[in-house]
């Protein structure tokens, strides 16, 4: 097989969710077979914080289609040797690999899906709206929850993207987004102490602080602001920023994953904070689509 010549073109950053594309590898992986395209619409997840699911969707041409189960990130080696997913042995943008995105197919692939041809790529667009509002709900949520436990710092411990104390930065150790939501689970042990974050105030204060992260989402809800992601060039290796323009000011995340295009998508975005184990705080996120 050839080494594509550059990195996966990607338009989700954009919001599409149809393309088309010339293939380039058709391959064997751990996921299965696996198409490369030159250029697509399908996000993928991402192998070293799977935080978001990949696109699905399909694969046509001349009214042949196979299905994608999941779009995941791949890299192809100067040399020719293709890795997915957790198999890529290498940093993001290291010299002599290629990025790339891979399109895992369902059942066997057919004569017409061959390097060189031609194809249209359709992303399920119901779900990555789904996906999108998650992870819309997910990065709202956390600045939320920053500003709702920013008094029980006693150390300055960096500031989020709305200049609040970073918990979220600190604290966060893993993320989950599905469609309309995400669960994220927060690490409160002595480390997290010794950066001067009071865990015992936060404890007796739980249904105050929820109250409070509620409170602030309905307003950013209400205010319907504009969401976006910015890319900082075409290719899936380029950095991608989120910007919503909240009332407090203008939030920058970075971000590979997907969003909603105002927060006039949503009817509600919520939280719930479990603590039941004191040394864990698991944040779940809801949100309602308008």
């Amino acid at each position: 097989m050839t080494v594509p010549a550059s990195s996966t073109v990607v338009s989700f950053a954009g919001g599409a969710v149809r393309g088309t594309g010339v293939v380039q590898r058709v391959d064997d992986a751990d996921a299965g077979t696996v198409i490369v395209v030159d250029r697509t619409p399908f996000h993928p997840v991402d192998h070293t914080w799977p935080d978001q699911p990949g696109d699905s969707g399909a694969i046509s041409l001349d009214g042949a289609s196979v299905r994608v189960a999941e779009a995941v990130m791949a890299a192809v080696s100067d040399e020719g040797v293709l890795a997915v997913g957790g198999a890529i042995p290498v940093k993001r943008g290291v010299d002599g690999w290629t990025w790339l995105v891979a399109h895992p197919i369902e059942g066997g692939v057919p004569a017409w899906l061959v390097p060189g041809a031609e194809v249209d790529l359709t992303v399920d667009a119901s779900r990555r709206a789904g996906l999108s509002r998650g992870h819309t709900a997910c990065h709202l949520a956390s600045l939320a929850l920053d500003l709702a436990l920013a008094d029980l710092w006693r150390k300055d411990p960096g500031v989020d993207a709305l200049g609040a104390p970073d918990f979220e930065g600190r604290a966060n150790q893993s993320s989950r987004i599905h469609e309309d939501g995400a669960v994220d689970e927060y690490r409160l042990g002595k480390s997290l102490r010794r950066a001067g974050f009071d865990t015992e105030t936060f404890a007796a204060t739980l249904g105050e602080r929820v109250d409070a992260i509620n409170a602030t989402l309905a307003g950013w809800v209400a205010s319907a602001a504009p969401s976006r992601v910015v890319p900082s060039g075409p290719t899936i290796v380029d950095r991608r920023t989120w910007q919503c323009e909240l009332p407090e000011g203008t939030a920058e995340i970075l971000c590979g994953g997907t969003h909603a295009a105002s927060l006039a998508e949503f009817a509600s975005i919520a939280v719930d904070l479990d603590l039941s184990d004191p040394q864990l705080l698991v944040m779940t996120t809801t949100a309602v689509p308008a």
